[in-house]
Protein backbone atom coordinates (compact mmCIF):
# COMPACT_ATOMS: atom_id res chain seq x y z
CA UNK A 1 0.00 0.00 0.00
CA UNK A 2 1.41 3.34 -1.00
CA UNK A 3 0.94 6.19 1.51
CA UNK A 4 -0.60 9.20 -0.17
CA UNK A 5 -0.23 12.71 1.20
CA UNK A 6 -2.16 15.44 -0.55
CA UNK A 7 -0.24 18.57 -1.57
CA UNK A 8 -1.80 20.75 1.12
CA UNK A 9 -0.91 18.34 3.92
CA UNK A 10 2.59 17.80 2.49
CA UNK A 11 3.23 21.51 2.40
CA UNK A 12 2.10 21.82 6.02
CA UNK A 13 4.33 18.93 7.16
CA UNK A 14 7.30 20.40 5.28
CA UNK A 15 6.75 23.74 7.01
CA UNK A 16 6.57 22.05 10.41
CA UNK A 17 9.71 20.02 9.68
CA UNK A 18 11.58 23.13 8.49
CA UNK A 19 10.50 24.95 11.64
CA UNK A 20 11.78 22.10 13.82
CA UNK A 21 15.11 21.96 12.01
CA UNK A 22 15.52 25.75 12.26
CA UNK A 23 14.64 25.71 15.97
CA UNK A 24 17.13 22.95 16.68
CA UNK A 25 19.83 24.74 14.63
CA UNK A 26 19.52 28.00 16.52
CA UNK A 27 19.21 26.15 19.85
CA UNK A 28 22.49 24.36 19.18
CA UNK A 29 24.13 27.55 17.95
CA UNK A 30 23.12 29.36 21.14
CA UNK A 31 24.25 26.42 23.25
CA UNK A 32 27.68 26.43 21.64
CA UNK A 33 27.92 30.19 22.19
CA UNK A 34 27.06 29.81 25.89
CA UNK A 35 29.62 27.04 26.28
CA UNK A 36 32.31 29.27 24.71
CA UNK A 37 31.35 32.15 26.97
CA UNK A 38 31.47 29.86 30.03
CA UNK A 39 34.87 28.43 29.10
CA UNK A 40 36.28 31.93 28.45
CA UNK A 41 35.26 33.13 31.91
CA UNK A 42 32.32 35.24 30.76
CA UNK A 43 33.93 36.68 27.63
CA UNK A 44 32.47 36.12 24.22
CA UNK A 45 35.75 36.47 22.38
CA UNK A 46 35.73 36.40 18.59
CA UNK A 47 32.73 34.14 18.12
CA UNK A 48 31.62 35.70 14.85
CA UNK A 49 34.17 34.46 12.34
CA UNK A 50 32.92 36.98 9.76
CA UNK A 51 33.92 39.92 11.97
CA UNK A 52 37.22 41.63 11.17
CA UNK A 53 38.94 42.38 14.50
CA UNK A 54 40.75 45.48 13.21
CA UNK A 55 40.31 47.59 10.07
CA UNK A 56 42.39 50.52 8.88
CA UNK A 57 40.75 52.72 6.25
CA UNK A 58 42.88 55.10 4.18
CA UNK A 59 41.23 57.37 1.63
CA UNK A 60 44.55 58.22 -0.06
CA UNK A 61 47.95 56.62 -0.50
CA UNK A 62 49.70 59.57 1.14
CA UNK A 63 48.40 58.42 4.51
CA UNK A 64 50.40 55.20 4.32
CA UNK A 65 53.04 57.15 6.26
CA UNK A 66 50.64 57.20 9.21
CA UNK A 67 49.76 53.53 9.10
CA UNK A 68 52.81 51.56 8.00
CA UNK A 69 54.32 51.44 11.48
CA UNK A 70 51.08 50.09 12.94
CA UNK A 71 50.84 47.46 10.19
CA UNK A 72 54.41 46.39 10.93
CA UNK A 73 53.60 45.89 14.61
CA UNK A 74 50.46 43.87 13.84
CA UNK A 75 52.50 41.69 11.50
CA UNK A 76 55.28 41.16 14.04
CA UNK A 77 52.76 40.20 16.72
CA UNK A 78 50.78 37.90 14.42
CA UNK A 79 47.57 39.92 14.89
CA UNK A 80 45.01 39.99 12.07
CA UNK A 81 44.41 43.37 10.46
CA UNK A 82 42.57 44.46 7.31
CA UNK A 83 43.89 47.54 5.47
CA UNK A 84 41.42 49.13 3.02
CA UNK A 85 42.60 51.86 0.65
CA UNK A 86 41.07 54.11 -2.01
CA UNK A 87 44.35 54.31 -3.96
CA UNK A 88 45.22 51.68 -6.56
CA UNK A 89 48.90 52.50 -6.12
CA UNK A 90 48.95 52.61 -2.32
CA UNK A 91 52.40 51.32 -1.21
CA UNK A 92 50.63 49.07 1.29
CA UNK A 93 49.42 46.89 -1.57
CA UNK A 94 53.02 45.94 -2.38
CA UNK A 95 53.84 44.70 1.13
CA UNK A 96 54.37 40.97 1.66
CA UNK A 97 52.30 40.41 4.79
CA UNK A 98 51.02 37.24 6.38
CA UNK A 99 48.62 38.65 8.98
CA UNK A 100 47.83 42.05 7.47
CA UNK A 101 45.46 41.88 4.50
CA UNK A 102 45.65 44.88 2.17
CA UNK A 103 42.92 45.63 -0.37
CA UNK A 104 41.99 48.37 -2.82
CA UNK A 105 38.24 49.01 -2.40
CA UNK A 106 37.63 51.68 -5.03
CA UNK A 107 37.19 55.44 -4.86
CA UNK A 108 35.50 57.03 -1.87
CA UNK A 109 32.02 56.48 -3.31
CA UNK A 110 32.57 52.77 -3.92
CA UNK A 111 34.49 52.44 -0.66
CA UNK A 112 31.60 53.93 1.31
CA UNK A 113 29.38 51.02 0.31
CA UNK A 114 31.87 48.60 1.88
CA UNK A 115 32.46 50.82 4.90
CA UNK A 116 28.79 51.33 5.62
CA UNK A 117 28.32 47.55 5.85
CA UNK A 118 31.62 46.88 7.60
CA UNK A 119 31.63 44.24 10.31
CA UNK A 120 34.58 44.97 12.57
CA UNK A 121 35.74 45.35 16.12
CA UNK A 122 37.74 48.56 15.70
CA UNK A 123 38.21 50.83 12.69
CA UNK A 124 41.13 53.29 12.56
CA UNK A 125 41.22 56.12 10.02
CA UNK A 126 42.61 59.57 9.26
CA UNK A 127 39.47 60.41 7.25
CA UNK A 128 37.28 63.12 8.80
CA UNK A 129 33.52 63.38 8.31
CA UNK A 130 32.40 59.97 9.56
CA UNK A 131 28.58 59.95 9.59
CA UNK A 132 28.61 63.43 8.01
CA UNK A 133 29.23 62.67 4.35
CA UNK A 134 28.72 59.40 2.47
CA UNK A 135 30.71 57.31 4.95
CA UNK A 136 28.26 56.22 7.66
CA UNK A 137 28.83 54.34 10.89
CA UNK A 138 28.12 50.64 10.50
CA UNK A 139 25.86 49.09 13.12
CA UNK A 140 28.17 46.07 12.99
CA UNK A 141 31.35 47.96 13.90
CA UNK A 142 32.01 48.47 17.60
CA UNK A 143 34.51 51.33 17.84
CA UNK A 144 35.75 54.07 15.50
CA UNK A 145 39.15 55.69 16.11
CA UNK A 146 40.43 58.80 14.34
CA UNK A 147 44.09 59.74 14.15
CA UNK A 148 44.94 63.37 13.50
CA UNK A 149 47.39 63.76 10.64
CA UNK A 150 48.85 67.07 11.67
CA UNK A 151 50.54 68.39 14.76
CA UNK A 152 48.62 71.63 14.29
CA UNK A 153 45.16 72.66 15.48
CA UNK A 154 42.60 69.88 15.93
CA UNK A 155 39.76 72.30 15.15
CA UNK A 156 40.57 73.05 11.51
CA UNK A 157 38.64 70.18 9.97
CA UNK A 158 35.52 70.98 8.01
CA UNK A 159 32.66 71.14 10.50
CA UNK A 160 31.89 68.00 12.49
CA UNK A 161 34.96 66.22 11.13
CA UNK A 162 35.60 64.21 14.31
CA UNK A 163 32.22 64.40 16.02
CA UNK A 164 31.03 60.87 15.37
CA UNK A 165 34.22 59.01 16.17
CA UNK A 166 34.39 57.20 19.49
CA UNK A 167 38.04 58.06 20.11
CA UNK A 168 40.80 60.33 18.79
CA UNK A 169 44.54 59.72 18.83
CA UNK A 170 46.27 63.10 19.09
CA UNK A 171 49.83 64.19 18.39
CA UNK A 172 50.26 66.39 21.46
CA UNK A 173 48.66 67.77 24.60
CA UNK A 174 47.34 71.00 23.08
CA UNK A 175 44.93 69.04 20.86
CA UNK A 176 43.17 67.55 23.88
CA UNK A 177 42.09 71.00 25.03
CA UNK A 178 40.98 71.93 21.51
CA UNK A 179 38.77 68.84 21.16
CA UNK A 180 37.27 69.30 24.63
CA UNK A 181 36.52 72.91 23.76
CA UNK A 182 34.47 71.82 20.74
CA UNK A 183 32.65 69.14 22.73
CA UNK A 184 31.71 71.63 25.42
CA UNK A 185 30.31 74.25 23.09
CA UNK A 186 28.35 71.61 21.15
CA UNK A 187 27.11 69.90 24.32
CA UNK A 188 28.60 66.56 23.25
CA UNK A 189 29.65 63.63 25.38
CA UNK A 190 33.45 63.54 25.72
CA UNK A 191 35.27 61.28 23.30
CA UNK A 192 38.08 59.04 24.42
CA UNK A 193 41.41 60.73 23.71
CA UNK A 194 44.86 59.17 23.77
CA UNK A 195 48.15 60.98 23.14
CA UNK A 196 49.95 58.87 20.53
CA UNK A 197 52.33 61.19 18.72
CA UNK A 198 52.82 61.92 15.04
CA UNK A 199 53.83 58.86 12.95
CA UNK A 200 54.52 60.88 9.81
CA UNK A 201 56.99 63.15 11.59
CA UNK A 202 58.56 60.08 13.22
CA UNK A 203 59.14 58.60 9.76
CA UNK A 204 60.58 61.87 8.44
CA UNK A 205 62.98 62.06 11.37
CA UNK A 206 64.15 58.49 10.79
CA UNK A 207 64.77 59.23 7.12
CA UNK A 208 66.64 62.41 7.95
CA UNK A 209 68.95 60.49 10.31
CA UNK A 210 69.60 57.79 7.71
CA UNK A 211 69.56 59.69 4.41
CA UNK A 212 70.53 63.25 5.21
CA UNK A 213 70.18 65.87 2.46
CA UNK A 214 70.77 65.45 -1.26
CA UNK A 215 69.93 67.29 -4.47
CA UNK A 216 70.26 70.87 -3.19
CA UNK A 217 70.62 73.66 -5.76
CA UNK A 218 72.08 76.45 -3.68
CA UNK A 219 70.02 78.45 -1.18
CA UNK A 220 66.43 77.26 -1.59
CA UNK A 221 63.06 78.69 -0.56
CA UNK A 222 60.08 76.35 -0.28
CA UNK A 223 56.64 77.84 -0.87
CA UNK A 224 54.22 75.35 0.74
CA UNK A 225 50.68 76.73 0.91
CA UNK A 226 47.44 75.18 1.99
CA UNK A 227 44.49 75.12 -0.39
CA UNK A 228 41.31 77.14 -0.51
CA UNK A 229 40.41 80.80 -0.74
CA UNK A 230 42.60 81.70 2.26
CA UNK A 231 45.72 79.95 0.95
CA UNK A 232 48.78 81.85 -0.32
CA UNK A 233 48.35 80.94 -3.98
CA UNK A 234 44.65 81.83 -3.99
CA UNK A 235 45.29 85.14 -2.19
CA UNK A 236 48.52 86.34 -3.80
CA UNK A 237 49.16 84.05 -6.79
CA UNK A 238 51.40 85.70 -9.38
CA UNK A 239 52.43 88.50 -7.02
CA UNK A 240 54.20 86.31 -4.46
CA UNK A 241 55.80 84.12 -7.12
CA UNK A 242 57.27 87.18 -8.84
CA UNK A 243 58.54 88.41 -5.46
CA UNK A 244 60.23 85.05 -4.89
CA UNK A 245 61.83 85.12 -8.33
CA UNK A 246 63.22 88.59 -7.56
CA UNK A 247 65.19 87.19 -4.60
CA UNK A 248 67.41 85.23 -6.98
CA UNK A 249 67.11 82.14 -4.78
CA UNK A 250 66.10 78.70 -6.03
CA UNK A 251 62.34 78.28 -5.53
CA UNK A 252 60.37 75.08 -4.88
CA UNK A 253 56.60 75.53 -5.12
CA UNK A 254 54.77 72.60 -3.54
CA UNK A 255 50.99 73.14 -3.64
CA UNK A 256 48.64 71.24 -1.40
CA UNK A 257 47.49 68.01 -3.18
CA UNK A 258 43.88 69.19 -2.99
CA UNK A 259 44.71 72.25 -5.10
CA UNK A 260 45.06 70.12 -8.22
CA UNK A 261 41.47 68.98 -7.75
CA UNK A 262 39.66 71.93 -6.21
CA UNK A 263 41.71 74.77 -7.73
CA UNK A 264 42.78 73.30 -11.05
CA UNK A 265 42.01 76.42 -13.11
CA UNK A 266 44.21 78.54 -10.86
CA UNK A 267 46.99 75.94 -10.87
CA UNK A 268 46.94 75.64 -14.67
CA UNK A 269 47.19 79.41 -14.97
CA UNK A 270 50.11 79.75 -12.56
CA UNK A 271 52.05 76.81 -13.98
CA UNK A 272 51.64 78.21 -17.49
CA UNK A 273 52.87 81.65 -16.43
CA UNK A 274 55.76 80.28 -14.35
CA UNK A 275 56.90 76.98 -15.89
CA UNK A 276 59.70 74.85 -14.48
CA UNK A 277 63.13 76.31 -15.25
CA UNK A 278 66.53 76.62 -13.59
CA UNK A 279 65.13 78.78 -10.77
CA UNK A 280 61.55 77.52 -10.30
CA UNK A 281 60.60 73.95 -9.53
CA UNK A 282 56.99 72.77 -9.12
CA UNK A 283 56.88 69.77 -6.80
CA UNK A 284 54.00 67.30 -6.68
CA UNK A 285 55.80 64.27 -5.23
CA UNK A 286 53.59 62.02 -3.13
CA UNK A 287 56.47 62.02 -0.64
CA UNK A 288 57.35 65.53 0.58
CA UNK A 289 60.74 64.56 2.04
CA UNK A 290 62.87 65.74 -0.88
CA UNK A 291 61.24 69.18 -1.01
CA UNK A 292 61.47 69.66 2.75
CA UNK A 293 65.07 68.58 3.23
CA UNK A 294 66.41 70.70 0.34
CA UNK A 295 64.78 73.92 1.57
CA UNK A 296 66.68 76.40 3.73
CA UNK A 297 63.48 78.23 4.64
CA UNK A 298 59.74 77.74 4.17
CA UNK A 299 57.01 80.24 3.39
CA UNK A 300 53.55 78.98 4.30
CA UNK A 301 50.21 80.03 5.71
CA UNK A 302 48.33 77.65 8.01
CA UNK A 303 49.36 74.35 6.42
CA UNK A 304 50.21 71.44 8.71
CA UNK A 305 53.42 70.87 6.74
CA UNK A 306 54.92 73.72 8.78
CA UNK A 307 55.44 71.33 11.68
CA UNK A 308 56.96 68.56 9.56
CA UNK A 309 59.53 71.09 8.45
CA UNK A 310 60.24 72.92 11.69
CA UNK A 311 60.36 69.89 13.99
CA UNK A 312 62.66 67.74 11.83
CA UNK A 313 64.93 70.19 10.05
CA UNK A 314 64.84 72.96 12.68
CA UNK A 315 64.72 75.67 10.04
CA UNK A 316 62.65 78.86 10.01
CA UNK A 317 59.18 79.43 8.60
CA UNK A 318 57.82 82.74 7.37
CA UNK A 319 54.04 82.82 7.65
CA UNK A 320 52.07 84.87 5.17
CA UNK A 321 49.57 87.46 6.31
CA UNK A 322 46.38 85.85 5.03
CA UNK A 323 42.84 86.47 6.19
CA UNK A 324 41.59 83.02 7.12
CA UNK A 325 37.91 82.34 6.64
CA UNK A 326 37.08 80.00 9.54
CA UNK A 327 33.43 79.78 8.52
CA UNK A 328 33.56 76.21 7.14
CA UNK A 329 35.72 74.85 9.97
CA UNK A 330 35.17 73.56 13.49
CA UNK A 331 37.15 76.44 15.00
CA UNK A 332 34.36 78.82 13.93
CA UNK A 333 32.31 77.53 16.87
CA UNK A 334 34.80 78.75 19.48
CA UNK A 335 35.91 82.09 18.01
CA UNK A 336 39.55 81.41 18.79
CA UNK A 337 42.86 81.78 16.98
CA UNK A 338 44.35 78.69 15.40
CA UNK A 339 47.14 77.10 17.41
CA UNK A 340 49.80 77.56 14.68
CA UNK A 341 49.03 81.27 14.48
CA UNK A 342 49.34 81.60 18.27
CA UNK A 343 52.72 79.87 18.18
CA UNK A 344 54.11 81.77 15.20
CA UNK A 345 52.90 85.14 16.49
CA UNK A 346 55.12 84.77 19.54
CA UNK A 347 58.45 84.81 17.74
CA UNK A 348 57.80 84.09 14.06
CA UNK A 349 58.22 86.35 11.06
CA UNK A 350 55.05 87.56 9.37
CA UNK A 351 55.04 88.40 5.68
CA UNK A 352 52.67 91.19 4.72
CA UNK A 353 51.68 91.91 1.14
CA UNK A 354 53.04 95.46 1.18
CA UNK A 355 56.47 94.03 2.07
CA UNK A 356 56.74 91.59 -0.84
CA UNK A 357 59.35 93.93 -2.36
CA UNK A 358 61.56 93.33 0.70
CA UNK A 359 61.21 89.55 0.61
CA UNK A 360 64.92 88.82 0.20
CA UNK A 361 65.79 90.89 3.28
CA UNK A 362 62.99 89.20 5.27
CA UNK A 363 64.26 85.76 4.28
CA UNK A 364 67.85 86.63 5.22
CA UNK A 365 66.70 87.94 8.61
CA UNK A 366 64.63 84.81 9.33
CA UNK A 367 67.50 82.43 8.61
CA UNK A 368 69.55 84.04 11.38
CA UNK A 369 66.73 84.59 13.89
CA UNK A 370 67.31 83.21 17.39
CA UNK A 371 63.67 83.88 18.35
CA UNK A 372 62.44 81.49 15.64
CA UNK A 373 64.73 78.76 16.99
CA UNK A 374 63.09 79.26 20.38
CA UNK A 375 59.63 79.00 18.77
CA UNK A 376 60.59 75.68 17.19
CA UNK A 377 61.73 74.20 20.50
CA UNK A 378 58.58 75.30 22.36
CA UNK A 379 56.17 74.09 19.69
CA UNK A 380 57.92 70.74 19.32
CA UNK A 381 57.72 70.00 23.04
CA UNK A 382 53.99 70.77 23.05
CA UNK A 383 52.84 69.18 19.80
CA UNK A 384 55.10 66.20 19.09
CA UNK A 385 54.59 63.67 21.89
CA UNK A 386 56.43 60.35 22.11
CA UNK A 387 58.99 61.16 19.38
CA UNK A 388 59.83 58.03 17.42
CA UNK A 389 57.20 55.89 19.16
CA UNK A 390 53.83 56.95 17.72
CA UNK A 391 53.24 53.62 15.95
CA UNK A 392 53.82 51.68 19.17
CA UNK A 393 51.45 53.96 21.07
CA UNK A 394 48.78 53.61 18.38
CA UNK A 395 49.03 49.81 18.30
CA UNK A 396 49.03 49.59 22.09
CA UNK A 397 45.83 51.63 22.23
CA UNK A 398 44.13 49.43 19.63
CA UNK A 399 45.11 46.18 21.37
CA UNK A 400 44.06 47.47 24.79
CA UNK A 401 40.75 48.85 23.54
CA UNK A 402 39.91 45.63 21.72
CA UNK A 403 40.48 43.64 24.90
CA UNK A 404 38.33 46.09 26.83
CA UNK A 405 35.48 45.85 24.32
CA UNK A 406 35.62 42.06 24.46
CA UNK A 407 35.56 42.11 28.27
CA UNK A 408 32.38 44.16 28.37
CA UNK A 409 30.52 41.63 26.24
CA UNK A 410 28.63 39.23 28.41
CA UNK A 411 26.27 36.36 27.60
Amino acid sequence: MILYIDPGTGSMLFTVLLGLVTTVYFFLQKLVLRIKVYLSGGRKGKVDTNMMPFVIFSDDKRYWEYFKGVCRIFEEKGRELVYWTCSKDDPALNEDYKYVKTEYIGNINAASVRLNRMKAGICLSTTPGLDVYQWKRSKDTRWYVHILHTAGDARVYRMFGMDFYDAVLVTGEHQIEEIRQLEEVRKQAPKEISVAGEPHIDNLYERFKNEGISGKKGFTVLLAPSWGSSGILARFGEKIIRALIATGYHIIIRPHPQSMQSEKEMMDRLMTQFPDDEQIEWNFDNDNYSALCRADIMISDFSGVIWDYMFIFERPVIYADVEIDDGPYDIYWVNDKRWPIKVLEKNGIRLEEEKFGQLKEIIDEAVNSESIKKTIEEARSEAWANPGHAAEKMAAYLFSKYDELECTETA
